[in-house]
């Protein structure tokens, strides 16, 4: 039974993970905007790349951008179910933004039908609040194994009856197969439903591709809506899948002098937090076994599971190694990285399943105490109170950010607010704070710090804003898609 549709939609799917589909609804909601009231909407999304709404509840960072693309408030409907991958094959699953259950694969799916009724439940308060809702699919829409099972990709299309626009990623080769074959293999009734596709990442002179887009649109009676070049616009990633590009991509000039190493722990999240440092230096994620090298910053970023990663991280020797730059260069920890710099952690099992004591890197005076299955999620807004070096120049300063996690943590030397710890050096910050380094003056204060001990002069450079990207990534869209045709495919006139 189809929910009433009170608002037009449109259903982004993707012939894999990773090949554009949330670029694509964070442009087409930033263009809609400017003359209809348009919300985001995945069903389920799986990342450790989260967003706290002003309520305080959590949902996929991708939905959030998309929202803020669109000039609205970022929602719990906008994403009404969230996995967060904890590793041996279970997740933490969020429902309307707050913690439900641990489930392995299996469970999650004993219960989906309560998952259809909660994301029917979303479209409809969606529905009679705006005039259009943007939906996008997850991985590849033709998973066959997972049709009777699927709530994000056939579950939507089906509830919803939306038209569809698949995009597929040419970088990795054989986008014209993907496309024919994700089509192919889609259910008829869904298939039914496509009216266009997108291709992205390309590099070179579209004219090489007439013969390939006019063939897949006689092969499937399907048109060609566009072909989006290969650009580099800076909008958070929305999940781990996107930290393997980093690597790949050019230093920007100028920030080349300073370079940040940040612990790419196997269990990583929200890395978003550390790419607004990419605009002013050379951000480098360093897996457990690889070499440190000589970085001028380290930082030790969020985890889904603390004690599992701490582990990690001394097993492999890392913790060692970064314990041999304590005292010379800054040393901060965000979220899970704060808590593994303390003393100890103290786990009820909550975290890791069983009771135990850990200790930590004892590089700050606190102490983590993991008692119930409860998440702090919150938007704040804190003072700087911290001293030192870094934080000195910006005592009294607000700074904003969202804290996700969960454990309590007892510290004697807060730096923001009651927040955070900081030790005597004032090298060794430690914060729940996620979004910290998106304040201007926390990244103004670490760069003059970081560049007066190489002797180097800083020059802060122009940034340009996470609005200014999300009107770049449309003009790249307004440019290379047909709007007018996705427009008519919507049902707007």
């Amino acid at each position: 039974m189809k929910s009433k549709k009170t608002a037009k939609h449109l259903l982004i799917l993707g012939t894999a993970s990773h090949v554009g589909k949330s670029a694509v609804v964070t442009a087409i909601c930033n263009i809609l905007s400017k003359d209809h009231k348009v919300a985001p909407f995945k069903a389920q999304n799986m990342s450790l790349n989260s967003w706290i709404t002003k309520d305080g509840k959590e949902i996929g960072i991708a939905q959030a951008i998309q929202a803020k693309a669109a000039g609205i408030e970022p929602t719990v409907d906008m994403n009404p179910v969230l996995l967060k991958p904890k590793g041996d094959r279970m997740s933490q699953v969020i429902i309307l933004g707050e913690p439900y259950a641990d489930k392995t694969a299996g469970e999650y799916y004993d219960s989906i039908d309560m998952m259809h009724d909660i994301l029917r439940g979303s479209l409809e308060r969606l529905g009679k609040e705006y005039d259009s809702i943007i939906m996008e699919g997850a991985g590849g829409a033709a998973e066959i194994n997972l049709y009777e099972r699927d709530i994000v990709n056939i579950g939507t299309a089906r509830l919803t009856g939306a038209p569809i626009i698949i995009v597929g990623d040419i970088e990795r080769g054989g986008v014209f197969a993907s496309l024919y074959g994700t089509v192919e293999l889609l259910p008829a009734d869904v298939r039914a439903n496509v009216r266009g596709f997108i291709i992205n990442k390309f590099r070179g002179d579209p004219a090489i591709l007439e013969s390939g887009l006019r063939e897949i649109e006689e092969r499937t009676g399907i048109p060609v809506l566009g072909v989006l070049p290969y650009f580099d616009i800076r909008i958070p990633s929305e999940d781990s899948v996107s930290i393997d590009d980093k690597s790949r991509l050019s230093v920007r000039e100028g920030v080349a002098d300073i370079e940040i190493a940040v612990i790419r722990f196997p269990r990583i999240s929200n890395f978003t937090d550390f790419e607004p440092l990419e605009n002013v230096a050379r951000v480098r994620y360093i897996e457990l076994g690889e070499e440190l090298g000589e970085p001028d910053a380290i930082i030790l970023p969020g985890t889904k599971n603390t004690i599992s990663d701490l582990h990690d991280l001394k097993q492999s020797g890392m913790d060692a190694r970064i314990k041999e730059f304590h005292g010379n260069i800054p040393i901060i920890g965000v979220c899970g990285g704060y808590q593994m710099l303390g003393k100890s952690i103290i786990d009820s099992g909550i975290e890791n399943g069983e009771a135990a004591q850990f200790k930590g890197l004892g590089l700050l005076d606190i102490a983590t105490t993991f008692d119930a299955y409860d998440k702090t999620t919150v938007q704040v807004t804190k003072t700087v109170t911290g001293s030192g070096a870094i934080l000195g120049p910006i005592k009294g300063e607000s700074i904003s950010g969202y804290e996700i996690h969960m454990g309590a943590t007892e510290s004697c030397a807060p730096v923001f607010g009651d927040d955070g710890c900081i030790d005597e050096s004032g090298l060794v910050i430690g914060t729940y704070l996620h979004g910290l380094f998106g304040n201007e003056n926390v990244r103004r204060a670490l760069m003059s710090y970081l560049h007066e001990m190489k002797g180097i002069e800083y020059v802060p450079q122009v940034e340009s804003s996470e609005l200014d990207a999300y009107e770049e990534l449309a003009d790249v869209v307004r440019n290379n898609v047909d709007m007018g045709r996705v427009c008519e495919i919507i049902g707007f006139d």
